[in-house]
């Protein structure tokens, strides 16, 4: 059979069919790998249901305000009159009800679920703001050490090294009191706004290293290819090199980093809240409520249960998003 006689092969997966118009054929069009990334991740049921509950638990922290209105309950509310003389919550697994959902505080009488739902808005908060503190700080470093190369990247790469020997959750539990003792007396209690602000601040500052290193390395690779060469050639400045050659073709490991620095804010923000570093009272906080309630473990489990479900199911469902980003931004990946 002569080759004219074989079926046309197959396209492969970079390209994808397009009808032609009436009465002609087809023709086969090219897929950016931006396309391709989200197609192998439109793919992932693992990425879809991890996707899901993040959108879940973002809706959540930013309508609290509206549940809290159609609820008519307070985050700082007292229900002390629901309390035993023991400080417990009356009734079922923790004072659970048509009007407490998530039952009631022992000791305090606060509402968990408005606790809950503002905890979750407040280490979301913290969270996005230092991933992306620390990735804008990490970017830039790695781009100008990159690009400059010479001494600025010496310093740069010791700066980092340094920065890497500091076990980071023991230096965030030294650095945090020592800064807020040099704005606050002991007589004096910091604002809620002041620590969220440091918190953010010794994220972002000590967690740019890796980012840094990430892109530095990019840089590097990119640099001398033909693209950057032919806009040198024609005539374009540094600044449009950096921010319009290099930048776009570094934006998949930058996505993946600032997805995978996300949980990892979120528990070590949980950490320094359960030994009492963290956000202060009155902000809910999810890694408070866990510190609040080790004394109410026995008497009252639920207490515990919510909170700290919460947060392993967070940090779960962005670990194995940012594995799946990872995965479908691999242009070598076979998803």
């Amino acid at each position: 059979m002569s080759e004219l006689s074989h079926p046309p092969a197959a396209p492969g997966p970079d390209v994808e069919a397009v009808p032609g118009p009436a009465g002609r054929p087809g023709e086969f069009v090219g897929r950016s790998p931006g396309r391709l990334a989200w197609l192998r991740l439109k793919r992932d049921r693992t990425a879809k249901a991890s996707a899901v509950t993040l959108a879940v638990a973002a809706l959540v922290a930013l309508g609290a305000p509206l549940l809290g209105r159609l609820t008519g309950i307070d985050p700082t509310d007292k229900f002390v009159d629901r309390l035993n003389d023991f400080g417990m919550p009356i009734g079922y697994a923790g004072g659970i009800s048509s009007d407490h959902w998530l039952g009631l505080e022992p000791g305090s009488g606060r509402d968990i679920l408005m606790q809950l739902v503002y905890g979750l808005r407040t280490s979301l908060f913290i969270a996005f703001t230092s991933a992306l503190l620390a990735s804008g700080i990490g970017v830039a470093v790695g781009v100008l050490a990159g690009w400059a190369r010479g001494w600025l990247d010496s310093v740069v790469n010791w700066l980092i090294d340094l920065t890497l020997a500091f076990p980071f959750l023991i230096f965030a539990l030294a650095v945090i009191p020592i800064l807020q003792d040099r704005f606050y007396s002991d007589r004096e209690a910091p604002s809620p706004a002041f620590r969220v602000a440091l918190i953010v601040a010794t994220f972002g500052l000590f967690s740019w290293t890796y980012t840094a290193r990430l892109v530095r390395g990019q840089v590097i690779s990119l640099r001398e290819r033909e693209f950057v060469e032919a806009a040198r050639a024609a005539g374009a400045g540094t600044t449009h090199i950096l921010l319009r050659q290099l930048l776009p073709n570094i934006w998949a490991p930058i996505l993946v980093t600032v997805s995978l620095m996300v949980p990892q804010f979120i528990a070590i923000e949980a950490a320094l809240a359960f030994v009492n570093i963290g956000v202060t009272e009155p902000t809910p906080d999810l890694g408070r409520m866990i510190f609040n309630s080790i004394g109410y473990v026995a008497s009252d489990p639920w207490y515990t249960l919510f909170p700290g479900l919460t947060v392993f199911l967070l940090v779960l469902a962005f670990n194995l998003l940012g594995d799946a980003l990872r995965d479908s931004l691999d242009p070598r990946s076979t998803r």
